[in-house]
């Protein structure tokens, strides 16, 4: 997901796609172990969509404090 997709979406919709992405990562990681993944990029990639998502939920928070 792109930076720009996460941004216009609603704190609510950012927990939920952060619970979506974490439960993704775990059955890949499953997979991986058990030698049944393809494409080993897709845990990092996943990994790096679930840091934007913590990354933004934070500036939202902090904007939310200086207001």
């Amino acid at each position: 997901m792109k930076t720009k997709e996460l941004r216009n979406k609603s704190p609510k919709e950012l927990e939920k796609s952060l619970v979506d992405m974490q439960t993704q990562l775990a059955t890949v990681v499953v997979e991986y172990r058990t030698k049944e993944v393809k494409n080993v990029k897709q845990i990092a990639g996943l990994k790096k969509t679930i840091a934007r998502i913590h990354t933004i939920i934070r500036e939202q928070e902090i904007a939310g404090e200086t207001k």
